[in-house]
Parts: C-alpha cells; sequence; structure tokens
C-alpha cells in the first residue's frame, strides 16, 4: 500500500496526538520527507516520541522508513509530471482551464493510489461468487446508492440476477431472504453508514457471501465483510471525499464486472 494512502486509511483511529502528525504529513508530504524527527514533532506540536508511536502505528519500523517512503511516492509524483496543486483551494478567479486540470490531477492521483491499495485477489474471489451466484443483492444509500444502481445495471447485463436496495425496510426484507450461495455487496465510501452496515449484516447473517466496497479498512462494514475492495481516500479542499469517491468505486466495480465476465466466459476444466 502507498504510504500517503496507508496514512489516510488510518485517520480515522487516531486521535490527539497522532492525529496531529497525520494531518501534517498529509498536508505537505514533501515537507515532511525532508524534515527530521524534530523538525515534524514542531510542525505538528507533538514530540518526537509521539511521532516514533505513529511510524509503529503505521507498521512501519522508525522514522526513516516512513521518510523513504514519502520522499519515494512524492518523488514519483513529481516525475509523472504532477504539476498542478493537488490540495489548493479553487479560487473564484480560477479559469475552468485551470480547474480541469486540477480536478483531473485529483482524480488521476486518486485512481493511481486505488490501484496501489486493490488486492487483485480479494477481487478474483469476489468474482468467483459472484459468477456462481444464485442471487446478488447491493446495498448502499445516498451516493453509494448510484453506485449500487451501475452494479446492477452491469451484472444484469452479462446475466447475473442482481438487485440494487437503497431503502433500509425493501433492503432488509430482501437480506433476510438470503440463503448460502448468494452475494451481498455493501457500499460506503466511510464504511460507517448505519443502513449499510445493517443490510449487509442481515444478508451474511442469512449465509450469504458479503463483500465491501469501502476506503477503510478498519470500519465496520469492512470488519463484518467476508471481502473487502478497498479505494483510495483521498478528500480535496475543492469537493468532497464522499463524492469523489464514485469515481474510485465505479473503476473497482468495472473491474469486478470484467473479472465475473471472464469467470462466466471461461470454458470448463477437464479433469486429466
Amino acid at each position: 500500500m502507498a504510504v500517503l494512502e496507508r496514512v489516510r486509511s488510518r485517520l480515522p483511529e487516531l486521535t490527539g496526538a497522532l492525529r496531529r502528525v497525520a494531518d501534517t504529513v498529509l498536508e505537505d508530504p514533501t515537507a515532511a520527507a525532508h524534515s527530521t524527527i524534530v523538525e515534524l514533532a514542531e510542525r505538528s506540536g507533538t514530540s518526537p516520541a509521539t511521532v516514533t508511536r505513529f511510524c509503529r502505528v503505521l507498521d512501519f519500523g522508525g522514522y526513516a522508513d516512513l521518510r523513504l517512503g514519502i520522499a519515494a511516492e512524492t518523488g514519483a509524483e513529481s516525475k509523472g509530471g504532477w504539476t498542478v496543486d493537488i490540495g489548493r483551494e479553487i479560487q473564484p478567479t480560477d479559469s475552468l482551464d485551470r480547474v480541469l486540470s486540477q480536478i483531473m490531477a485529483a482524480d488521476a492521483h486518486a485512481m493511481r493510489d486505488t490501484a496501489l491499495l486493490l488486492d487483485l485477489a480479494a477481487v478474483k474471489r469476489a468474482a468467483a461468487a459472484i459468477a456462481c451466484a444464485s442471487r446478488v443483492t447491493v446495498f448502499g444509500v445516498s451516493g453509494s446508492a448510484l453506485v449500487g444502481e451501475d452494479v446492477q445495471l452491469s451484472m444484469h447485463r452479462i446475466g447475473v440476477p442482481a438487485w440494487a436496495w437503497t431503502d433500509l425496510h425493501g433492503g432488509l426484507a430482501s437480506a433476510a431472504l438470503s440463503r448460502p450461495g448468494d452475494v451481498a455487496i455493501g457500499v460506503s465510501h466511510t464504511g460507517r453508514t448505519g443502513e449499510t452496515i445493517e443490510l449487509l449484516a442481515e444478508a451474511g447473517n442469512h449465509g450469504a457471501t458479503t463483500v465491501a466496497l469501502t476506503s477503510f479498512p478498519l470500519s465496520p462494514l469492512a470488519e463484518l465483510a467476508d471481502i473487502v475492495l478497498l479505494t483510495a481516500a483521498q478528500e480535496t479542499d475543492f469537493r468532497p471525499d464522499a463524492l469523489s469517491a464514485r469515481h474510485r468505486q465505479l473503476v473497482v466495480l468495472d473491474l469486478l464486472y470484467v473479472a465475473v465476465h471472464l469467470y462466466r466466459t471461461q470454458p470448463p476444466r477437464r479433469n486429466p
């Protein structure tokens, strides 16, 4: 997993001084990569001991490993032509050309992080389960509801029986009818949407294989799912992450759709 994406994915569980270190690193990764442990502690209003603890929480051997990881990542972005300041707020005087460049840079950055983060083995397991499923149900509310409906349409095109549910009552009725051999997919950027968690848990209680699509691996939704598909968590000042997350979610689900289609069209294996 990319270093900065690892920091973003662990943000919900960080509090106090550890959260201040994380925020400082994400606010200016390049400066963090060039800072000593004392300088980063001063910039974040913490102590060197806190920075060391932060490194351990993120599974780094020490501060040197964190710095090298950030330096390699920010250096790669620089070489790759990331000339737009992704974290910069859009100004009223900005031209549409500038706005377009900033949006494209932010989305491309998030897509790249998602590709680095995604567990392809998990995608294969989910695809195999869906390809053989008697029924696929997709749960998502608000912005995630649109993603769920896209999954339903995609699966129907290749003959997979799929339904998308956006309300709790209808979703619970469907989840209660789940059986072993079914697949239930819960879509939530934060992984903390109460309705989606309840629906996925209900389907799992009745034997369905559960799949979570979220940006946070330690969220309640991820913890209850059998298979977790992760997208990058990257918020910008000009667009809420829950909104921009749809692009990353759709990319992952497009990959899942293709994987299911390939699985279903493979010739049957013959016994030797």
